[in-house]
């Protein structure tokens, strides 16, 4: 049976989110060209044949701040002040391994992680958690684990060793990713500074 509705009651349409925001720090441009020249080997040696995703959209996440329909601009604004309260020098990073990851079936993420090299980077994303909720911005408590997604496949890898890659984090970067259109828009860029334990 038909379930008719009145002018002016038709039923309310579900309200679907188009923004993830989310703190990340990303590779530097040549970085991001050694990463992205792997795919000849994903396809000889590990027989990988889903596209790689584009240099610009290589990083790793720190924080997510949650999906939004629209990003109110006092709530960015927020998030960029407590961004910048942020006291840390550059430091590196490296990864050393790739793997999947279980996400969605047909579309699992193949990612880079590091067995070491990711000290540094684990302690600044607690950094920048301290600061967050300093600005009573409300964050995931899910255990930090860095990877870099290379790309999203139907099969899954067993972990392995790769040369490693290793790079200087010199920014935080705030993304806005437009769900669905594989689009992101920077929001805020922050150079990392501060004084080394050493110095």
């Amino acid at each position: 049976m038909t379930q008719l509705t009145l002018p002016g009651f038709e039923s309310p349409r579900p309200v679907i989110p188009e923004h993830h925001l989310f703190y990340a720090v990303m590779p530097d441009p040549d970085t991001a060209a050694r990463i992205a020249g792997m795919k000849g080997w994903l396809r000889s040696e590990m027989n990988v044949k889903a596209r790689l995703l584009g240099t610009e959209r290589f990083h790793i996440t720190l924080h997510s701040l949650g999906n939004f329909v629209r990003v109110p601009e006092v709530f960015v604004a927020r998030a960029c002040a407590a961004a910048a309260a942020v006291r840390v020098p550059p430091f590196g990073v490296t990864l050393d391994q790739i793997s999947s990851f279980k996400g969605q079936p047909g579309h699992r993420p193949l990612v880079l992680t590091g067995s070491t090299g990711t000290e540094a980077l684990a302690d600044f994303q607690q950094e920048l958690g301290k600061a967050l909720r300093a600005a009573n911005l409300r964050i995931s408590s899910a255990r930090f684990k860095a990877h870099l997604t290379l790309l999203y496949d139907e099969g899954r890898v067993e972990q392995r060793a790769i040369e490693p890659i290793t790079w200087t984090v010199s920014e935080l970067v705030l993304i806005d990713s437009w769900l669905g259109k594989t689009h992101y828009d920077v929001k805020g860029r922050w150079p990392l500074k501060g004084r080394s334990p050493s110095v």
